[in-house]
C-alpha cells in the first residue's frame, strides 16, 4: 500500500514553524516526512532556508512516530560525506531510527557558496558514488580511510549510531543515476510520476525497494488565490530539472519563471478545494508504482489549513486508492 507523506519545505518556511508543522502532520496521520536540504530558497518570495540538519535534530525530539527523511542532502560540495554520516547517524540516534538519508548530486543552487565551481553532470555523479561509498562504509561503525578520485578521509570513524543503519535512498533523473541508485541506494528518489524511471531502476537491481516521489499541492478554499499564490511561490519548477539544477541564485530562477502562467501553474499544481483533482494526480503516482508519495503546501501560511484538511478529507480519501 502506498505511503503518503508531508513535506518540512525549508524554502518557505521559517525554522520554528517546520517543527511545529511535523508535529502537527504526525497528529494528522501522515505516514511519513521529508525534510528539504536547501542553502537559498528558490524564488526571493519564498524567503526562508534555515539549516535542514538542525531542523531535523529537533524535530526528531518534537516527534515521535513521525519517520524523518532529508529529500535530498547532496553529500559532495556544500558537505564533506564523512560529515554527512556522522549528522544522519546522529539524527538517527536522536529519532530512536525513524531517520532515512535522500541524497542527490545537487543544484548549483545550493552548492556553488563554496567557490570550487559546478561540473558537468557525469563529474557530479561520480562524486556522488565516491560519497555514498564513504558514507555506507562509515555506518558500519569501524575506521575508515579512504582514497577516491574526488574525496580523501583519513581514519574517521562514528561512535554514535543507531542501532540499524539509516536507510539511504538515491534521487534519480536518468540513466546514470539510476544505475547509481541501484547499486548503491535502499530506495530510489523523483519527483515526477514516471513509471519509465520507476521500471527501470527495477530492472537494474532495485525491484522490490521503496520509490519515493513528490507531488506539490496548493490547497485553498478560493481556487482563484490559490492558483496566484502557486504561481508566485512554484513557477520556479517549470523549466525541469535539468535546467534547475544549472541555475545559480534566486534571481536567476525568477527570471527563467516570469512567463509562467497561472494555468501553466494549475497543469502541474492541483489547487483550490477540490479533493477530487489532488486524488487523481497522487492516482499517477501510484500507478507508475511508487510506494511512498510526499505531498507539499505551496505556502507557509497555510500549513496548517491543509494539514487539518488533510486530516479530514485528502488522506482518507488517498487510502481509498
Amino acid at each position: 500500500m502506498t505511503q503518503f507523506g508531508y513535506t518540512a519545505m525549508g524554502e518557505q518556511t521559517p525554522a520554528r514553524q517546520l517543527i511545529t508543522d511535523l508535529v502537527a502532520a504526525e497528529a494528522a496521520g501522515f505516514d511519513f516526512s521529508v525534510t528539504s536540504d536547501h542553502y537559498f530558497p528558490w524564488l526571493e518570495e519564498q524567503g526562508h532556508s534555515p539549516n535542514a540538519w538542525a531542523v531535523l535534530g529537533a524535530a526528531a525530539q518534537a516527534t515521535e512516530r513521525l519517520p524523518l527523511m532529508t529529500f535530498v542532502t547532496c553529500p559532495t560540495f556544500r558537505y564533506h560525506p564523512a560529515v554527512v554520516a556522522q549528522q544522519a547517524a546522529t539524527v538517527g540516534v536522536l529519532s530512536g531510527g525513524r531517520f532515512t538519508l535522500g541524497l542527490g548530486a545537487g543544484e548549483n543552487l545550493n552548492e556553488h557558496i563554496t567557490g570550487v565551481g559546478w561540473p558537468a553532470a557525469r563529474v557530479r555523479h561520480e562524486r556522488l558514488e565516491e560519497a555514498v561509498e564513504i558514507i555506507r562504509q562509515l555506518f558500519a561503525g569501524e575506521y575508515v580511510s579512504y582514497q577516491g578520485r574526488h574525496f580523501q578521509v583519513e581514519r574517521a570513524k562514528l561512535y554514535d549510531l543507531p542501532d540499524q543503519a539509516p536507510p539511504v535512498g538515491i534521487a534519480v533523473s536518468g540513466p546514470d543515476s539510476i544505475r547509481l541508485a541501484a547499486d548503491h541506494a535502499d530506495a530510489m528518489i523523483t519527483v515526477e510520476p514516471d513509471g519509465d524511471l520507476v521500471r527501470r531502476f527495477g530492472k537494474q537491481g532495485g525491484a522490490g525497494k521503496p520509490v519515493y516521489g513528490q507531488l506539490a499541492v496548493c490547497y485553498g478554499r478560493d481556487e482563484k488565490a490559490a492558483r496566484r499564490r502557486a504561481r508566485e511561490l512554484w513557477r520556479w519548477a517549470l523549466p525541469g530539472w535539468h535546467v534547475m539544477a544549472e541555475l545559480p541564485d534566486p534571481r536567476s530562477f525568477d527570471a527563467a519563471s516570469q512567463h509562467v502562467t497561472e494555468d501553466d501553474i494549475a497543469a502541474l499544481v492541483p489547487c483550490g478545494p477540490d479533493t477530487g483533482q489532488y486524488v487523481k494526480a497522487v492516482r499517477e503516482y501510484v500507478q507508475a508504482g511508487f510506494t511512498h508519495v510526499a505531498l507539499v503546501q505551496v505556502g507557509a501560511e497555510h500549513q496548517h489549513d491543509f494539514i487539518d484538511w488533510s486530516a479530514r478529507e485528502l488522506l482518507p480519501a488517498l487510502r481509498e486508492l
